[in-house]
């Protein structure tokens, strides 16, 4: 076991070794070298696993230390918890969503939208009323906090339970093709206390967790280039960063991650997790979620998840590489990409970051990465809006979802389930349902040819 000491120390050891080439990355076969960029969506950081693994592989050339680092957070990623003292990985609950981060983000991949009457298992609530918290956070609704937990421990009452169902709305293209969209309609069932009135709502599907590092590893300065939060250049695309507090460093940080953007780091970002979604006390969040709850076990816990354990986590997730790109090379592809930046979803779905210097970790360092995100909010309109503001977003923003490696969701997760609530069942659906800023791309596309529709998914599935 990697002890915490040499974790924390993990960085200061980089600064002495000499950075490792990439080697599993092999040169797809008939490929120009001026075209090899499109191939390597995660600059040396890309894999070629194309099968249910895909999104699990870890970054290429770590040295042995790394590597054991990057396993210890992989099996802890994937540890199930309990709530019997005896027992290894205890802790579990009073409350909670799930007992471990692989069950929600199955195979480090995206969540699946549940059916009506199903039990939510990757996707879960969060909730809060009007107002602020201290730092500019989603006021929690007194009694159930920030986040609904639909579990508890045996003996312990859940929060409440939550009902689903779909509503179904049929549409035409121009040229006549039909589609169809469905509605979530979300309703929480037996609170466990009386909810007060005025309650916000937000479905979150858990997403991919690969290639965060890299996008963790991107100059701020450079996110803030794209932001045009007052569209001065009028083209209807006004990208605004988001701002979420470092509870680490006690101070206001660019948020990069989650659905919102509001977490800063992947560190947070993944205790926030274990403490929200399985009840995990640890180093960030040091206090049970159900604090002030009648299920409140007041039991004052040393952290349950161990410092190393959490570090260890939040390096696997850092270094998890990025799928590659498939049949990059084929004509209706390539036709696909341009249409998809001629009607205007490159905007936001910006193609291209490269990653800032960094002597510590070199691994991530100046990479050339296609993740197809601008890591910036954006109106999505009325339809997608779930009313609840999160620091700097309003209720109808929502950061652009990176799209790199979208294209194996059905080979690694067996589904097509897009968007923050898993409502779109297919790529098309997903597009559909842009408003907002994403209003004139998604009639240009609608307004396309039955082929050209399809080269734009073929492109799509490709990333």
């Amino acid at each position: 076991m990697i002890s915490s000491k040499q974790l924390i120390n993990i960085t200061s050891f980089a600064l002495a070794i000499a950075f490792v080439g990439f080697q599993s990355c092999r040169k797809p076969k008939d490929v120009k070298e001026e075209d090899m960029n499109e191939w390597y969506s995660g600059g040396k950081q890309t894999t070629f696993a194309s099968g249910t693994s895909a999104f699990s592989q870890p970054f290429n050339g770590l040295t042995q230390v790394k590597e054991s680092l990057h396993d210890e957070g992989d099996k802890a990623f994937g540890a199930t918890f309990n709530s019997d003292n005896t027992q290894l990985n205890h802790g579990l609950g009073p409350i909670f969503n799930n007992q471990s981060c692989g069950f929600c983000h199955v195979a480090d991949g995206r969540g699946k939208a549940p059916m009506s009457g199903e039990l939510l298992s990757s996707l879960l609530l969060r909730i809060s009323i009007p107002g602020q918290g201290p730092h500019g956070e989603p006021n929690g609704v007194p009694g159930f906090g920030g986040q609904l937990q639909q579990r508890g421990i045996f003996g312990v009452l859940a929060e409440a339970g939550v009902d689903v169902s779909y509503t179904e709305s049929m549409y035409q293209f121009s040229g006549g093709e039909p589609y169809s969209l469905r509605k979530p309609v979300f309703t929480i069932i037996n609170p466990y206390m009386a909810m007060p009135a005025g309650v916000m709502v937000s479905a979150r599907m858990a997403t991919p967790v690969f290639g965060l590092g890299l996008l963790e590893a991107i100059d701020e300065s450079a996110i803030l280039t794209k932001a045009d939060e007052n569209d001065s250049d009028g083209d209807g695309i006004s990208g605004k960063p988001n701002y979420g507090y470092d509870i680490m460093s006690k101070t206001v940080k660019l948020g990069r991650f989650g659905w919102k953007a509001a977490q800063p780091t992947i560190m947070q970002q993944s205790a926030a997790a274990y403490v929200e979604d399985i009840g995990i006390t640890n180093l960030i969040f040091q206090t049970e979620s159900c604090l002030g709850q009648s299920q409140y076990d007041n039991k004052n816990d040393d952290h349950e998840l161990g410092d190393s354990t959490l570090y260890a986590v939040a390096y696997y997730i850092k270094t998890l590489a990025v799928p590659g790109r498939r049949n990059a090379n084929d004509p209706a592809v390539k036709n696909g990409k341009q249409l998809f930046i001629s009607i205007g979803c490159a905007k936001c779905h910006t193609p291209s970051h490269t990653t800032a210097s960094d002597i510590a970790f070199p691994e991530l360092s100046n990479q050339i990465i296609y993740p197809y995100t601008d890591l910036l909010l954006h109106d999505m309109g009325t339809d997608l809006a779930d009313n609840r503001p999160d620091f700097k977003a309003t209720g109808s923003e929502w950061r652009t979802a990176p799209l790199w490696g979208i294209g194996l969701t059905e080979t690694v997760n067996g589904h097509n389930n897009f968007l923050h609530d898993g409502r779109a069942r297919s790529l098309t659906e997903a597009i559909m349902w842009h408003g907002g800023e994403g209003t004139a791309s998604k009639n240009n596309f609608g307004n396309l040819s039955n082929e050209n529709r399809a080269a734009v998914i073929k492109f799509l599935s490709s990333l």
